[in-house]
């Protein structure tokens, strides 16, 4: 047999690790439904020309067609291997398009959660794959959206990583920016090229400040004075209405400023008051702002900073448009492949077991099989994960065969009474298949920090 050559940036964990991503996933959407968000699937596939549209290069977008496609097809019919079509990159394209084509049956503010794959082809490395899943939410309003839904975007993601640290996801810190700060600012100085001031000050991590001011003064036509200033507002942060004293101490005024300003401050102090230090104002995010029209959020692992972002996002006045109505809306995504990879490749979290079963029924011999499969029908017909020793192997065996597993429980039938044995500190008891219950705690695998 020909031996198989892995695929870089396609992760597919083990037992184990689904596990992990099963517990983190039914979090997350637990979370997302408590705060009132509808979940949604879209397809995998859409138009090349919608996906191309947010800028993505051609190079990351995976192509799909029919490997015996025809060459042609009857005028009118509507035949996919005739459309340019691509897997999607993200879930904000999809969405958009979901919008537009139900917009006269959903009732607005629509509030969506979507956890699905997608695919990206970029070069493979740690936190970075060509398949992964993402969780994301959205909020989504016709004609007009309402400020307070920045406010409680970022704090439900809050909420989201709080309770996941219950699995050993480190605390995290969501750093938030604003678009009507940066533009403000920058046009109140005399700048004009603010989208490239923007994606010039997203490089002040990467290149440093030396580099950036020689970058704003060469390529966004900034003066000296300009460029120091720019790096000035970058390195302002906070948590509470300081933050907008120091903006306006750099001597600009403007109506826009003035009014990102007020955004920022009321979502840092309501952030504060929800969930102490966790969301901090950081005026040198400018990820995203060339697109977002408002609030931008960037969340990393507090001690797992290298990582990059596990969860971004922002706010669009324009999410998706028909030309004659518009649906502004905000939302933020996680990266759970990204989160859960860290996860494990740290050794940060482990689940109890391998698989779900909580009870191994022996079998005494071939014969009696239909004994213990009948006793596995009756702890499950009463919610309890149970299987069926595969043979009739010594009892010894048996239960070598449940504990490299996890599996706490060994059942063992017998016409004299039949009895459970907890193999991990022997306590063997009398059991009844129809009252006899696991406990709680080992009634599912569970998933918690690794000591």
């Amino acid at each position: 047999m020909a031996r198989i050559s892995p695929l870089s940036g396609f992760p597919e964990w083990l037992p184990e690790g689904r596990a992990v991503e099963h517990a983190v996933l039914e979090t997350v959407r637990r979370t997302f439904e408590l705060h009132g968000f509808a979940g949604i699937q879209t397809r995998a596939v859409e138009p090349l020309e919608q996906l191309l549209r947010k800028g993505e290069t051609s190079k990351e977008v995976y192509v799909l067609r029919r490997l015996q496609a025809e060459e042609s097809v009857d005028a009118g019919e509507d035949d996919l291997d005739h459309k340019a079509l691509g897997l999607h990159f993200d879930l904000t394209v999809p969405f958009a398009r979901y919008v537009l084509e139900n917009s006269g049956r959903l009732q607005f503010p629509f509030k969506r959660y979507q956890v699905q794959s997608v695919w990206r082809g970029e070069r493979p490395q740690e936190g970075r794959f060509r398949e992964f899943t993402q969780a994301d939410i959205d909020v989504v309003g016709s004609g007009a959206l309402p400020f307070h839904f920045e406010v409680e975007v970022p704090l439900v993601m809050a909420e989201v990583f709080a309770r996941l640290q219950q699995f050993g996801v480190p605390p995290v810190r969501i750093q938030v920016n604003n678009r009507k700060v940066a533009q403000g600012f920058y046009e109140a100085i005399g700048l004009a090229d603010v989208e490239g001031v923007l994606r010039t000050i997203d490089k002040l991590d990467k290149i440093g400040p030396e580099r950036v001011l020689a970058t704003l003064q060469q390529e966004n036509g900034a003066s000296p004075e300009q460029a120091q200033s720019c790096l000035d507002l970058a390195s302002i942060s906070g948590t509470d209405g300081s933050i907008a004293d120091r903006v306006l101490a750099l001597g600009a005024r403007s109506e826009l400023l003035q009014e990102g300003l007020e955004e920022l401050v009321t979502l840092v102090e309501a952030a504060q008051q929800r969930v102490p230090g966790t969301v901090v104002a950081d005026l040198k995010i400018a990820r995203g702002l060339d697109y977002y029209t408002g609030s931008v959020y960037e969340t990393t692992l507090v001690g797992h900073e290298q990582l990059g972002s596990i969860s971004s996002g922002g706010r669009y006045d324009s999410l998706a448009s028909d030309g004659s109505a518009t649906y502004p809306g905000v939302g933020m995504s996680i990266g759970v492949t990204r989160l859960v990879s860290r996860l494990l490749s740290a050794d940060l979290v482990r689940a109890s077991r391998s698989v779900p079963t909580a009870v191994l029924v022996a079998v005494t011999d071939e014969q009696t099989r239909a004994d213990s499969v009948a006793i596995a029908a009756a702890l499950r017909r009463r919610g309890i994960p149970t299987d069926v020793a595969p043979s009739a192997a010594k009892f010894g065996k048996q239960i070598r065969f449940a504990d490299r597993r996890g599996i706490p429980f060994v059942w063992f039938p017998s016409p004299e009474g039949h009895q459970v044995k907890d193999i991990r500190n022997g306590e063997q008891v009398d059991a009844d298949a129809q009252t006899w219950e696991p406990p709680a705690a080992d009634l599912w695998p569970t998933v918690a920090p690794t000591v």
